[in-house]
């Protein structure tokens, strides 16, 4: 059986053991680190071979080429802002003329060539692809995070608008990516981080008003091409895991362990409705935990979740104060 076919079993909630394994995005600090610990070429794909990781990430976003070499979403666009929270393009925006003064990108400008390339490169993987859709995020630099939250009080139909315009285009994207990738991948992956430590960054009520009906959006491009969609948040998000899972979502990425709500005896109750991929906290345990911690760890998480899960650390991007043998820890137990 191929890594592909044994993901795809556990996102279909049809697998009887698991055992698959990513190790998520080391970061370009901990890429040399790791190559020199395990006398590897200092890559990425080196580390992914030398740990028989089971999933490959290929995100369609650097396929979209502005003639004038605009990037498609520039919440500043001549703005000056040095901080997140810090006002956008539209921190004074109060009508709907407003919304229409910013160049919103054009999906024809997209050329996915180069993605489909990398993607092919893996048949025998599960493959997570497609547009990021951060549109989340993206909203709250147009206006400045803080101002976001009021303007869903204040000017609810331009948060709406500036939402919708957003959107609008990662649809669009999205829907000229999978309709020429064909199968060549199974998952449609993206991420919007609505989560705090604690909670929510706004209130379910607020969520299902200005957020969700953009995820319905963006995974109705996935269902119509017959991708699995998989969405990434960190932060506590339990609130609205109902809501995600009747919006569509199949698989929950990463499992951020130490948020509230959010540890692996909290997540079971949804076991019958999602896959899971992540799950082993990258906050505190991987950094000072030893290999056998490790070890023991993935097969409570496993004993937990599984077989509906595929071991990954709490948060993809894997730092350099990671210690390299308790990643190599985590894909072994990962397999056991």
């Amino acid at each position: 059986m191929t890594s592909r076919e044994k993901v795809l079993e556990i996102f279909n909630r049809k697998s009887t053991n698991g055992g698959a394994m990513w190790t998520g995005h080391p970061n370009d600090a901990t890429v040399p680190i790791y190559a020199e610990k395990w006398g590897i070429e200092p890559t990425r794909e080196a580390i992914f071979q030398f740990l028989n990781d089971d999933c490959r990430w290929f995100t369609a976003d650097s396929g979209y080429h502005h003639p004038s070499g605009r990037p498609a979403i520039d919440p500043a666009y001549n703005t000056p802002r040095e901080t997140l929270s810090a006002g956008g393009f539209f921190a004074n925006a109060e009508t709907l003329a407003d919304v229409d003064k910013y160049p919103w990108p054009d999906a024809s400008y997209c050329d996915f060539t180069e993605i489909y390339r990398q993607v092919e490169q893996f048949p025998d993987k599960m493959v997570f692809t497609g547009m990021w859709c951060p549109f989340f995020h993206n909203v709250a630099d147009f206006f400045g995070m803080e101002n976001y939250f009021i303007k869903m009080y204040e000017c609810p139909e331009v948060v709406e608008a500036v939402t919708e315009r957003i959107v609008d285009y990662y649809v669009a994207a999205n829907e000229k990516y999978f309709s020429e990738l064909g199968n060549r991948a199974d998952v449609m992956f993206f991420g919007n981080d609505f989560g705090t430590q604690r909670d929510l960054f706004i209130s379910p009520e607020l969520f299902r008003k200005f957020v969700l009906p953009s995820f319905k959006r963006l995974i109705a491009v996935g269902k119509k091409y017959g991708k699995k969609i998989m969405l990434h948040s960190c932060g506590s998000i339990y609130r609205i895991i109902p809501d995600l899972i009747d919006a569509g979502v199949d698989i929950l990425h990463p499992i951020q362990a130490q948020a509230a709500g959010m540890s692996a005896k909290d997540l079971a109750q949804y076991k019958n409705d999602l896959a899971f991929v992540g799950g082993i906290d990258a906050q505190t345990f991987f950094v000072n935990a030893t290999p056998q911690q490790i070890k023991d760890e993935v097969h409570r998480v496993r004993d937990i979740l599984g077989p509906n899960i595929v071991i990954s650390p709490s948060h993809e991007e894997v730092l350099p104060n990671v210690p390299a043998e308790n990643i190599l820890a985590m894909a072994e137990a990962a397999r056991d």
